[in-house]
């Protein structure tokens, strides 16, 4: 079990998984950042600015609308840049990789029927 448990940590998998969550996690925190100084500031002086910029009030209660406009802006981002970072090249590595294999394990008929010539040719002589 304890064998089972080290190649399962050892494969990789967790580890990438660990990178990934990592990164993932800092790479949130700056574009966070970025629609927190920029996105709120430009939502305000576009609408209104002031103290209630990006914000309208309702029987006494403030709605943020701001607020989730930037929390849109970070998730939409965020997702742009993983997809096109990472899933984008890794696909089209995966891709590269996989085409790689598949020239190695099956053969193309071209290459059949050079095989079987070579051989009639082989045995002719």
């Amino acid at each position: 079990m304890i064998n089972g448990f080290k190649e399962f940590i050892m494969r990789g998998n967790v580890v990438d998984l660990a990178v990934g969550v990592a990164i993932g996690a800092a790479f949130n925190a700056v574009v966070s950042s970025f629609t927190a100084s920029f996105l709120n500031p430009l939502i305000a002086a576009v609408f209104g600015g002031g103290e209630l910029g990006g914000t309208f009030v309702i029987n006494g209660q403030v709605f943020d609308w701001g607020g989730f406009v930037t929390a849109i802006a970070t998730f939409v981002t965020t997702a742009a840049v993983i997809y096109f970072a990472v899933v984008v090249p890794f696909n089209h590595l995966r891709e590269r990789r996989d085409k790689g294999q598949e020239d190695d394990l099956e053969p193309t008929n071209d290459e059949k029927v050079i095989a079987l010539l070579e051989q009639i040719a082989a045995k002719n002589t």
